[in-house]
Formats: structure tokens, C-alpha cells, sequence
């Protein structure tokens, strides 16, 4: 009973910090929407480097491109190779399909197919968690078709900026037949007026190659303006 008395006269006193109430996540994607069109009116475009390594530790191998990336105003990538390195394969085949597709997912007319938004997804809010010192919002993300752009897992969503700071989870379809898993985080960091790729890691298991790994990091933004 004292305890009780105590906890009562403490929240009174408002020596207690019970938190901020979460807000619902269809207020959370709408202030998002909002700020993220926004930031995309203002965005003329910017020039970045890109380092790729992909390794696989069973088979011992390992290849690495560094990528120029010229993105326009209207939101299209455009990649020029600068060198790579190692496993032959990998750099024929794995590192050329990835930047083929990042191209056109990047067009306009292709684009909303991956976009955030509720044409594509329902959203749940899970949670608050502090990023890089900055509270973000935890969202479950859950793809309303199963597209080929889309995925299923969480976005963390920055409280202040409403910009998405990380994302994890899987592809909601699998690429090919051999690929038995995907599992990907995106983080992204502040450039600026403008929340940026910073870095990717995901690990794909194989058939019979087992379990890959590809990181790419993201350095040398250069706004234009």
C-alpha cells in the first residue's frame, strides 16, 4: 500500500516520465509523404560514390566494384563503373544485374511500383527506438500485392524529419528459384536538408552456394545546385 501511495504521489508530482504517446501509423506515413515530397521538389539531383563487396566464406570468394552514381532531379540513377576486383562470376553476373535493376527502378513510371506509400503497403506502428541519437518511429511494413519491387519487414522513421532512417526485412518475392533467402537492412543518413543511402547489408543463402553477403557503402555525396 505504501508503494502504491508513493507511485500515485510521484505521478502527481510529475517526477515520473511515462513517455510520449505513439502516434498511429497513418499519421506517421502521412507527415512522411508530405515532408518526403517535400524534400523531393527541393532535391535537384546529386553525384555519390559507391563501394560494393560481395563475399561468399564458404567457397572463399570475393569480388568489389566502385561505382560513380549520377542521380537526376527527377530521381533516375545513372551508374558508371570505375573498377572491380575478384570473383569473375560475381562481377559478370551478380554486380551488372544489380545496377541494371537499380536503373529501372529508379525511372519515374517505375518508380511508386517500390515507393512507401498505402498503394503498396499497410502499416502498423510498433514501437519508438532511438537512431544515431535521434528518436524514430518503428513501422511493420506489409506489402498489399506481392510485387516485384516490394518487401516485408519494418521501417524506422525519423520523429523530427518524418524521413525513413533504416529498413529491414525480405523481398516478398524471391528473385530465382536458387536463391532460398534474402534478408536486407538499408540505413540512411542526413546530407544536408536531405536523408540519403548510407549503407546496405544483406545476406542471400544460395542453393548449393550457401549463404553470399553484399555491402555496399555510400560515401562523397555531392548536392547539386
Amino acid at each position: 500500500m505504501l508503494w502504491t501511495l508513493l507511485l500515485l504521489a510521484a505521478v502527481a508530482a510529475g517526477t515520473i516520465n511515462v513517455g510520449t504517446p505513439l502516434p498511429v501509423a497513418d499519421e506517421v506515413v502521412s507527415r512522411m509523404l508530405q515532408r518526403d515530397n517535400e524534400r523531393q521538389a527541393a532535391l535537384e539531383g546529386y553525384t555519390a560514390m559507391r563501394r560494393y563487396v560481395l563475399e561468399n566464406r564458404d567457397f572463399h570468394k570475393r569480388a568489389e566494384m566502385l561505382v560513380r552514381l549520377t542521380c537526376g532531379k527527377d530521381g533516375s540513377k545513372q551508374f558508371e563503373i570505375v573498377s572491380s576486383s575478384g570473383w569473375g562470376g560475381a562481377r559478370k553476373h551478380v554486380f551488372t544485374r544489380l545496377l541494371k535493376a537499380e536503373e529501372e527502378a529508379s525511372e519515374p513510371q517505375v518508380r511508386n511500383e517500390s515507393r512507401m506509400i498505402p498503394e503498396n503497403y499497410s502499416f502498423e506502428t510498433v514501437g519508438d527506438e532511438e537512431v544515431n541519437g535521434r528518436r524514430a518511429y518503428v513501422l511493420a511494413v506489409t506489402p498489399k500485392e506481392p510485387k516485384k519491387y516490394l518487401m516485408h519487414g519494418k521501417i524506422w522513421v525519423d520523429a523530427e524529419d518524418y524521413a525513413i532512417t533504416r529498413m529491414e526485412g525480405a523481398p516478398v518475392k524471391n528473385p530465382s528459384f536458387w536463391i532460398k533467402s534474402v534478408h536486407f537492412a538499408h540505413t540512411y543518413e542526413k546530407q544536408g536538408a536531405f536523408w540519403l543511402p548510407a549503407a546496405d547489408d544483406s545476406v542471400t543463402n544460395v542453393r548449393v552456394f550457401g549463404s553470399t553477403e553484399l555491402t555496399i557503402e555510400y560515401f562523397d555525396y555531392s548536392l547539386a545546385h
